[in-house]
């Protein structure tokens, strides 16, 4: 027997559809929830089987039902209040569910703290739906891993294609879960391309924003230079919604101590549809053959977007120089400070999970090698020779050559020299120097090739210049209304 919903509740909603529903009684965010977790089971975990959610935690209904009911004593919290949110699986929650990863190691971790920016999600008024499957250890298990596969989850699929299409980086579920209509809102993280490049693959807005604008307390960690979680979202509005709800100066993360009085709660000031009129716009299409003849590449839908920009009034330079992006870079920060984070993280963990050091989570997977280790582990193997003190001059002299080639002979060079509002690039290319940098970038929709796999293009700019980035990325988007929804069967 099939369930029935209120005729309300159907693809592709938004946040202020929703609010203006629940607030004149049309729905409740019990059945909203209700709604999504029927999505979930039909569309992800059977059908398609998409595989995109990892762990649904069992009291969001309750959560819901007490928001429900605090609306109409109080009034409501603000934009987010009762709506749901996807986080990925790597960012702890004080509650029921579990954060692993993607690992069998953490399958039983239950964190005793909430991560501050879902603590800041539950002040808003957020429901937090469940977690999201991911690249296992963000992908730094090995190299033959696929993107989307975790040992704990299986293999996330892009609900564009066929289970060959490309999904994306190690956000993959986060980025899914919201493409496909499973939830409002999601978060990812990125260290390199985790949310910008699952955003266009999966035909997504994904914010990666300034390294330090959203804490990363309660995050399993990566790097310490260049991890940042990020929004996910069907359109610019929601996900600027979501990017204000999480930023804040969190006192046991000082990265986040640089954007006190910078960053903001509400981004949704920059949202104008003009604001590409009088825009300087540098269009960066100078990548390695091998992206351009890859099949992520679609010369006539970049071209079009370059033509829309001209078109809504921006003022477009094409073949800007960015003097380091075609560096060799050293891979020696994400190499070393895994190792370091990583092993920092599993030593403070309580006594009953089975791993608290580096060593012992590879000997974990060598003893439960038949399904911990279908890729190998080759890339855990490798940072466990390395040594642990982050002084060796290969760590020190890539960790400084990386902001200074970014920064300096980078994104802020290339800016400064043609007097840039922000930087576009087809795909997801500069998600490397941004990364590096620590700067943000926004990716969008544009487009689909002849054969459905969506493209899109990034905004991006130098510190905190999200305001800036949602200004130009909302003005394509309503220029453009590119996105349509995947077909689920």
């Amino acid at each position: 027997m099939e369930i029935k919903f209120h005729e309300f509740l159907k693809e592709e909603l938004t946040i202020y559809e929703i609010q203006e529903a629940l607030e004149v009684g049309e729905i409740t965010s019990k059945e909203l929830i209700m709604y999504y977790l029927y999505q979930i089971a039909k569309f992800d975990q059977d059908g398609p089987k998409l595989n995109s959610i990892l762990e649904i935690n069992p009291d969001a209904i309750f959560i819901a039902e007490a928001l429900d009911i605090e609306r109409k004593a109080k009034g409501t919290r603000g934009p987010l209040h009762g709506i749901p949110v996807v986080l990925k699986d790597n960012i702890e929650t004080k509650d029921s569910m579990h954060t692993s990863a993607g690992t069998l190691a953490l399958e039983g971790n239950v964190a005793s703290e909430d991560a501050f920016l879902v603590q800041k999600l539950r002040d808003a008024g957020a429901v937090i739906l469940g977690k999201s499957n991911m690249t296992e250890l963000a992908n730094g298990m090995s190299n033959e891993m696929w993107a989307g596969y975790s040992s704990r989850g299986g293999q996330v699929l892009n609900p564009y294609g066929d289970a060959d299409l490309f999904v994306g980086g190690s956000s993959s579920g986060s980025a899914v879960s919201v493409a496909a209509n499973f939830t409002v809102l999601s978060v990812g993280t990125e260290t390199d391309a985790s949310i910008l490049s699952p955003a266009i693959q999966n035909s997504v807005v994904g914010i990666k924003p300034t390294v330090g604008l959203i804490s990363r307390t309660g995050i399993i960690p990566f790097t310490y230079s260049q991890d940042t979680a990020g929004p996910f979202a069907r359109t610019v509005t929601d996900a600027a919604l979501l990017l204000g709800a999480l930023t804040g100066v969190d006192k046991s993360d000082p990265a986040t101590y640089k954007s006190e009085g910078i960053s903001l709660e509400d981004y949704t000031r920059f949202l104008d549809a003009d604001a590409l009129i009088g825009a300087r716009i540098g269009v960066f299409n100078k990548a390695s053959d091998e992206y351009y003849e890859s099949g992520e590449y679609d010369e006539k839908l970049f071209n079009h977007a370059i033509q829309t920009i001209r078109d809504a009034g921006g003022e477009v330079l094409e073949n800007i120089e960015m003097p380091s992006f075609n560096r060799e870079w050293s891979w020696g920060v994400p190499i070393y400070e895994m190792k370091h984070s990583l092993g920092n993280y599993l030593s403070q963990l309580p006594s009953y999970v089975p791993v608290h050091s580096f060593s012992e989570l590879i000997q974990f997977n060598k003893q439960h090698e038949q399904r911990a280790l279908k890729y190998g582990q080759e890339k855990l193997e490798y940072r466990e020779t390395l040594p642990n003190t982050l002084r060796n001059p290969e760590y020190l002299n890539a960790k400084l050559e990386d902001l200074y080639f970014s920064q300096d002979m980078g994104i802020d060079f290339t800016l400064k020299k043609y007097n840039l509002d922000a930087i576009i690039f087809p795909s997801y290319i500069g998600s490397t120097i941004c990364a590096k940098a620590g700067y943000p970038s926004i990716a969008l929709p544009a487009g689909y090739m002849e054969s459905g796999r969506p493209f899109g293009i990034t905004f991006a700019g130098t510190a905190f210049s999200e305001g800036i980035l949602i200004k130009l990325s909302y003005a394509f988007e309503q220029a453009t209304k590119h996105r349509i929804p995947p077909k689920l069967n």
